[in-house]
């Protein structure tokens, strides 16, 4: 039952809690990060059972060259964790296009180039779970002042979900995990809130420009979640997506309803723009009577 992992993002947050819940389980790790050394104090705890690789993953060449590195090490990759990403804060009209663009690189962009490199060890191994780090963001949307960052996340979503039809004939399984605020640094040094338009005070502003977060942002313990997902990947039968967290409980679930509900309402004016089908048809009446 041991496993063997390779997790980005490893140096600091959920990354970091994973590799220790995974080495304190029994498993060996390939830990990647921007600075390795970051993880020297994990490598002199545990020894040959981790292995600490220095990676950017929008580097598409050095993403293989890690694999190449945890395979040499410990013969076979079971579980890879993409964890790697960052938000930056700015509104979508004043926001900088290139930093818009570099979040964008890590945080979808490092998900592709990883997943695309170890498809075939794990095909040829016969099967392994790819985990990749989505946010609730990336179910429910709309959270100003992230736009680069959720969209990364639905881009995720979507890509998972053809991964994943593509590569289950191959023993391979894919789990979208979807976080809400845990108490690591992603909303602290991770952020770079830029200057903010008076227009946006009032909505981005409210929400970040605060001295810590708010702890009914960050009620998630990301010791306890990391320990979830190393029982998770000793288990057969998973979950497609997993929201991580009491808020990510909450909010997917009424997301999920409330979009359930508006889809039942208009599903006869759906299925109305196809031939056969009767048409026209009456929209539903308002939700609030219009005076």
């Amino acid at each position: 039952m041991q496993k063997t992992w390779l997790i980005t993002g490893s140096s600091r947050g959920f990354g970091r809690a994973l590799v220790r819940s995974a080495l304190e389980a029994g498993d060996s790790v390939a830990a990647t990060a921007r600075r390795p050394e970051q993880l020297d104090d994990l490598v002199a705890e545990f020894g040959d059972r981790i292995r600490a690789i220095g990676l950017d993953v929008t580097d598409r060449q050095g993403v293989v060259a890690a694999i190449v590195q945890a395979r040499e090490a410990f013969g076979r990759i079971d579980v890879i964790v993409n964890n790697a990403g960052y938000a930056n804060v700015a509104p979508v009209e004043t926001g900088d296009d290139e930093d818009f663009r570099t979040q964008f690189e890590t945080n979808f962009w490092g998900v592709y180039n990883v997943s695309k490199a170890v498809i075939p060890v794990l095909r040829a191994q016969g099967g392994g779970l790819i985990v990749q780090f989505s946010s609730v963001g990336g179910r429910v949307g709309g959270s100003a002042g992230i736009a680069s960052y959720q969209a990364a996340k639905f881009a995720i979503d979507g890509f998972s979900r053809v991964l994943r039809a593509e590569v289950e004939q191959f023993g391979i399984k894919v789990l979208l995990v979807e976080p809400s605020g845990f108490r690591t640094d992603w909303s602290g040094s991770s952020m770079t809130v830029h200057a903010l338009p008076e227009e946006y005070e009032s909505t981005i502003g409210a929400r970040y420009r605060q001295d810590a977060p708010s702890p009914n942002l960050t009620a998630g313990d990301p010791e306890r979640a990391a320990g979830i997902l190393v029982r998770l990947a000793r288990r057969d039968d998973l979950p497609h997506n997993l929201p991580l967290g009491a808020n990510a409980a909450r909010m997917s679930a009424a997301f999920d309803r409330a979009q359930l509900e508006s889809d039942l309402a208009w599903q006869d004016v759906s299925r109305s723009a196809d031939f056969g089908e009767p048409y026209p048809v009456d929209f539903p009446p308002p939700a609030t009577p219009v005076a």
